[in-house]
This record gives structure tokens, sequence and C-alpha cells, in this order.
């Protein structure tokens, strides 16, 4: 091998490795390489980075004014004041527009503009003069505020060159600013180059844009227009110069390279494009420079045929598409229909998802990037992955699941990525995952997510069986008073009349008693205790509650009291926790639910029950609990502000500790149901989990607790009848209770209802092609009870016979 060839490969390998291409090193080897040396190295780049999910932005293009100072050699976009019917569009206009695409579920309002016409044109100048304004950015600004206002879309604003008090001003009104800086050639501004005659194009002057962009932390697109007359090294200069400014601030949220278009009635109009092979080499080198977490777009419209090639070369983004409004700057290159895009993208084994205005890395981090004027409508339209959100379903909500739910369960997948179909084989094999495979799962999505919920279906069926369970048992929360603040729980009410959100309420012994006597007479099996940490409890308190209850109902299982309110009675009776557990038992406690665990992470409790037991506390009392014989369930509460590597570090604490103690019975995944929870009113939570992410969650509970927690519940009152048919199809295997009573997620806004009877579990289960089945708490068969049984199939349960034998439900 010739040494020029072997110092490129060395180059390869470490960029591969994880390891910055270094400024000389890039100048000295890569002009002279060609593409097809480049470009698997930075396709694999790409896949380490965004797995097989190209984005797209699905968007109206306002072109708010024509007019501009500058004369660009190949631009049709601007124009002067005798060919425009008006300098500007008025905001009727704007908002017409807007409008449009929000019928058209765009979510992104793309605002395209010359640069500074008024600096030129006096048409300019007397049409702001009659808007009321004295500059272009500042109409913007009007025009962008009244989008944002009046529809539901998310402006990204490129007026071009800009200051910091320009930034600073239009920062509220935007999820994101852009510029091409172009070129960093000073040369191509030379009598005779493409950016002669436009003051704009100077590339100090772009620069510094870019750079007062990212010391204002505006998440900010910009990129190369390539073909215009630079050369190679020219690219590797620009490129190189951008990452210098992304280096210090961290703010271009993507780079655009762009292929040049030769258009009629320009100076240019008989310039030669840049062929397919050089823009292959432009994005490779891109990707190399850039490393895996850079999001690289290349117009769709602009390659025709060619985009497999794009995305081979490390293309992980389509931009802006409109399905309304036309590419004013390409017009005579129409954007490609978003079901062929799709079908595209897929031909090149990749799948399209739709993002915002500003990227999934970005707007995972949106409170660092977004305006607080901008940041509850951007969380609010995000999914855990930072894309947009794009069904209605929510979780305790009214809506079906969305049709395209179907599509994953219609065929068997046949392409899946080789970290998902790794994590696959050692889950079935009943391996602890790690981190990384646990999230490989989590963020699966096309094929590898179609793949992800059957491997799931079929951990189930060969570890249950094909029968559902239900267990028939009555909420009874005793008191909705609460010391503690929980951002996510709209039940607790706070501790005087002025902080109620609605009645407080505390039910006395005998209520308790009576409900749970009520509860056994109506064929219930099991009463769940829960209720907030009312400021006159004990621990004899909840003591109480438990006698009162078996001296009303001897022989009902309860089911009572998160590890909140177990550490409370502990410590207000001064006792460590298995002695207070202990006491629990003995008065006639028979295992705990496994709430008050949320995340399992102490950097999300951190944001939604800072005041609330801490991870290690919560596995503590669990621990506690399964050493003194009482069975629990674990929970996990997700889709407000926590990410896919929280999920995996709370099923992880999950499985470990069910490793050392085996006495979890089941899990049960609890969609975040947001409509009254505090931290979502505040703009500060997501909507709760998209329809996918809560199903996703169901599968990958199964794959990566197995085989140590048999079962995985589905929660009817937070996914609703339908959704819990489908959870059946993706690793469930048990619809929890019929309630009776169930509160917590109505006060939280649900609409599924306090009560789920019998026949109703039947008919779910019916739908997926299954038999249900009544069980105990403990898994075991429920035995038929006078006028109201049998309940249910009288098939083989989980045969736990005493709640003390829990400790061995695990692997049984």
């Amino acid at each position: 091998m010739n040494q020029p060839a072997a110092a490129l490969d060395r180059l390869l390998a470490d960029a591969l490795a994880g390891r910055r291409v270094p400024p000389d090193e890039a100048l000295a080897m890569l002009p002279q390489a060609e593409a097809r040396h480049l470009v698997a190295t930075a396709e694999a780049l790409t896949l380490r980075g965004f797995g097989r999910a190209v984005s797209y932005s699905r968007k109206v293009f306002i072109p708010l004014t024509q007019l501009c100072r500058d004369v660009c050699h190949y631009c049709t976009f601007a124009d002067v004041p005798r060919n425009l019917a008006r300098a500007y569009l008025d905001i009727d206009e704007v908002l017409a527009i807007a409008r449009a695409g929000e019928a058209q579920q765009c979510k992104e309002a793309l605002f395209t503009l010359g640069d500074k016409p008024e600096l030129r044109y006096a048409a300019a100048r007397r049409a702001l003069a009659g808007f009321g304004a004295a500059t272009t950015i500042e109409y913007l600004e009007r025009a962008a505020r009244a989008v944002l206002e009046q529809t539901g879309l998310l402006p990204h604003l490129n007026p071009g060159l800009m200051g910091e008090a320009e930034l600073e001003r239009l920062r509220p009104v935007s999820a994101s600013m852009g510029l091409m800086l172009e070129s960093a050639s000073e040369r191509l501004c030379a009598r005779g180059g493409p950016h002669y005659g436009s003051p704009d194009k100077r590339p100090d002057r772009r620069l510094a844009t870019i750079a007062a962009a990212g010391r204002l932390q505006v998440p900010f697109t910009t990129g190369l227009l390539i073909g215009i007359g630079e050369t190679r090294r020219e690219i590797v200069e620009s490129l190189l110069a951008l990452r210098a400014l992304h280096d210090r601030h961290g703010h271009i949220q993507e780079l655009i390279i762009q292929n040049f278009r030769a258009k009629p009635d320009t100076p240019m109009a008989a310039a030669p494009e840049p062929s397919l092979a050089d823009h292959r080499w432009a994005i490779a080198v891109a990707r190399l420079l850039f490393g895996p977490a850079m999001s690289l777009q290349a117009p769709p419209n602009l390659r025709e045929g060619e985009l497999a090639g794009l995305i081979e070369a490390g293309v992980n983004d389509w931009g802006g598409v409109s399905p309304v409004t036309p590419d004013h700057v390409n017009p005579e290159a129409a954007w490609p229909e978003l079901r062929l895009l799709e079908q595209h993208t897929r031909e090149a084994g990749r799948e399209l998802v739709e993002r915002l205005a500003i990227v999934p890395s970005f707007a995972r981090s949106a409170a660092r990037w977004v305006d607080a004027a901008l940041l509850p409508r951007v969380v609010r339209m995000c999914d855990t992955h930072g894309l947009a959100r794009t069904d209605d379903w929510h979780a305790g909500g009214s809506a079906a699941p969305p049709s395209s739910a179907g599509v994953w369960f219609a065929n068997a997948p046949h392409r899946i990525t080789r970290e998902v179909a790794a994590a696959l084989a050692a889950a079935r094999t009943g391996e602890r995952l790690d981190e990384a495979g646990i999230g490989h799962l989590l963020r699966a999505s096309g094929e590898d997510r179609a793949a992800v919920l059957a491997a799931a279906d079929a951990l189930r069926r060969a570890t249950v069986g094909e029968d559902v369970s239900f267990v028939v048992n009555r909420n009874i929360n005793y008191t909705n008073i609460c010391t503690y603040h929980c951002g996510f729980c709209a039940f607790s009410k706070g501790r005087s009349a002025r902080s109620l959100r609605g009645p407080g309420y505390l039910l006395d012994l005998e209520e308790v008693g009576s409900r749970a006597r009520e509860a056994w007479d109506r064929g219930a099996t099991e009463v769940c205790l829960q209720g907030g940490i009312h400021p006159s409890f004990t621990g004899q308190t909840y003591l109480d509650i438990v006698a009162a209850v078996k001296r009303a109902a001897p022989a009902i299982h309860v089911h009572a009291f998160s590890p909140l309110e177990v550490t409370h009675g502990a410590q207000t009776l001064g006792l460590t926790l298995e002695d207070f557990l202990g006491r629990l038992k003995a008065q006639g406690l028979a295992s705990l639910p496994g709430t008050a665990a949320e995340i399992l992470d102490d950097e999300v409790r951190a944001v939604i029950c800072p005041d609330k037991l801490t991870t290690l506390e919560w596995l503590e009392v669990m621990r506690n609990a399964h050493r003194v014989g009482l069975a629990s369930t674990a929970t996990i509460m997700f889709g407000h502000v926590d990410r896919p590597e929280h999920w995996a570090r709370h099923l992880l604490r999950v499985r470990d500790l069910q490793a050392e103690t085996r006495g979890f019975t089941e899990f049960v995944p609890l969609p975040f149901v947001h409509m009254e929870a505090p931290l979502w009113r505040k703009g500060v939570a997501r909507a709760g989990p998209s329809f996918g992410e809560a199903l996703a969650m169901h599968a990958v509970a199964r794959l990566a607790l197995h085989p140590l927690i048999r079962h995985v519940q589905v929660s009817w009152v937070k996914m609703g009848a339908a959704g819990a048919a489908l959870a059946l199809r993706a690793g469930a295997d048990d619809l929890g209770g019929t309630l009776m009573n169930e509160s917590i997620t109505r006060a939280a806004g649900g609409v599924n209802g306090q009560e789920m009877n019998a026949a109703s579990m039947h008919a779910v289960a019916r739908s997926v092609g299954r038999r249900a089945w009544q069980r105990t708490t403990l898994y075991k068969v429920a035995p038929p009870r006078g006028p109201q049984g049998p309940l249910g199939d009288p098939v083989r349960g989980f045969d736990l016979a005493e709640p003390g034998q829990a400790l061995e439900a695990g692997l049984r």
C-alpha cells in the first residue's frame, strides 16, 4: 500500500474510533481522497449517531420579502421592487400560509428573506414604515410572533446577517435560526466570483453572525453551497471554520451540504453543477470532521432519484419538506411527496421520521437552547427522543391508538440493525443487558421496533403461555392530602385550603373498613390502599388502616402502602424499615404496590419529586419488604422529563434487586398522564409518551427483566382498552385490577373510567385471540365465590400459596 493511502486509512480508522480528525491531516489528505474511499466510514458514523432514522421537518415556506441588498450570481429568489406586487407579505398573508400548513399537520414555519433590503431599496423602507417598523428584523419579529400566537407552528428564521442585538430580539419568537456560510473562501467574493457585489456574503461577516448566535445559545443551522467555484481544499477549510465555532459554543444544530443548481437568467446559468460524486465527497468529509452526533442535511428535491447515495455518504436529515408551499429558493425543483420520500428512504434501508424546527438532540435539551417563552411549546410538541410527536394518543385520554401502530404487527421484520439484533439475542437467553443494549431496544423504530415487539410477544408466550390474567380488586385512597409536592401529581392536595386544587378529604377508619367489606361482597380478592402523606399520619395510622380492613374483610388480600408511606411510618415510630414492615405484616399486610418508584434515577427525581425518596431509599424499602416475606410489584412512571437512558437504568435496578431477593411479582409500566400534572402545566414536562413509546416500554420490560420477572402488567386506565389489547401483543400478559374506585389517574385528567369489570377483561383478551383468567394478587387462580363466581376460567396460574413464598416468585 502506498504512503498516502495508508495515511488515509489511518485517518479513517481514527475517525471510526471516535478520535478527532486534526485540521492539518484533514487539509493534507481529504481534498485528494475520492468519495468511494470515504463513504463506508461516513455511513458507519452516521448509523452510530442516528441509527436507521432519517429525519425531516414538515414545514411551510414563508417568503416574507424577496428584496435583498445582495446580488448573488446564482440566485433567483431575490428580486427588484419593479417585479414584485409588494415589498413584503403582510401579516394576514403570513398567517394564511401558516394556517394552510397547520391544516396539513405542518409544525415549522420557515421564514426566508433577503438581507436587509431597506439598506438598498426605498420601496422596502416605505413598506416597513407603513407597517410601523424601522427594519426588516423588527417586522420579522412581529410576523413570527403572530405565527406563534395564532397557530401551532414553530418559526425557524433565516434573515441573513445579524448582530447580537438582532439575534437576541428574535430568540423569543423562534425555535431556531439559520444562516448558510456557503463558503469561507474570500476568493469567491472577488470580481468575477459568485459573491461579488454581495456585502453580506463576506465569510468573516457570516462567521461573525454564527459566532454571535453561539454566544446567545441559539440553535443554529448553517452549511455549505458546493459547486459555485470553490476548491475541495476550500470546502475542507469552510467545514473546519464551522467546526471551530461549534467547538466553542456547541450551537450548530445541523449542517446542510447543498448542491448548486444552475438557473436560467442568472450570471451562472451555464456553470456546471456538482456531480453526485462531488456531493457525496463533501457530505462524507463533513461527517468525518464533525463525527456521529452532528445532524447532516441534504435537500431531497435537489437530487431526485439519487437519495440513496446521499444517505450512504452520511446524510441523516432531509431538512424541511412542505406539502403546502414550493421551495421558493429552488422553484424549479418541487418537493418530493412525503409518501414517495418515505418510500425512497425505506428503499435505502432507513426509516423516515418527523422532527421539529429544532433538531432532536437540541429538543431533548430544550431548557438550555430555547427561550423561556417558547419552552413549553417545544417540550409539549416533542416525544421522548426529541422528534415531533405525530399522534393524538395520550395516556389516560380518549383517543384510540394511532392506525400506524398496526404496521408494527403486520409483517415479520427482515432488516434489523446489528445492535438491536444482538440485544434481542441476549435477552432471549436471559442475559443481563447493559444500559446501551436496553437503550437500543427502547429507541428502536420501524422494522427494529417491529422486531422488538415480536420478540417480546414470543418470549411472553414461552414464559407464561397464552392466557391473560387479571385481579378483581378495589382501590381505597384514604386521603388526598399530602405534605409532598411531586410535580407529576394532580391527586394530592396541600395542607391548607388555600393550596387545594379541589377538595381535600380524609376517610375515617370505619369508612375504610366499610369499603373493604363492600369490595369483598362484590367479589374482590384484594384491596389496594394508598394515599397522600397526611401531616397527622404516623406509622400507627398505617397499622390501624390494615387492622380496620382485616376486621371488616378478614380474608381479603391487603396490598398497601408505597415505599414512601412505609418510610414515613417507620420514621415516625422510630423503627427500622425491617421492624416496621414486620409489624405491618403481622397486622395483615400481604404485599406492597411498587409505586413511588417513578423513575429510579436521581437526575430525574430531582426534577419531578425532589422531596421524595431517593432511588436507593426506594430500593432499600423493597429489599426489606422482600426480606420479611412481603411480595411487591415494581412500576415505572415514564414520559415526562425522562429519557431512554433513564428508563434503561430503572429496568436494570429493578432487575438487579430481583436477582437478589426474588420478591417482585410483576412489572407495571405506567405512562405519564399529563393533563392536570403541575409539571406539564408549567411547560416543563412532555405530554406523556407517544403510543409507540408506551408500547415499546411493555415490550422492553419483558425482554430486559427476563427471566427474573415473569409478569408484565398493562394499565388499562392509562392505555385504554384498545391500547391494552395491543400491549398484550407486545409482551404484556396481565391486565391488572378491576379497581372499582380508581381516582389517581382520573385526578390527572384520565378519562378511561374508574372500573373495568371481569366481563370487560375477558373481552379485551378475546380481542387479541387470548383467554382471560381471574387471579389472586400472588398469581394463584381465584376460587369461585358465591353469586359473583366463577369470574375467571379455572386455568393454571402462578401458584404462590402464601405471601411469604413471594420470595420464590421471580423464577417460577
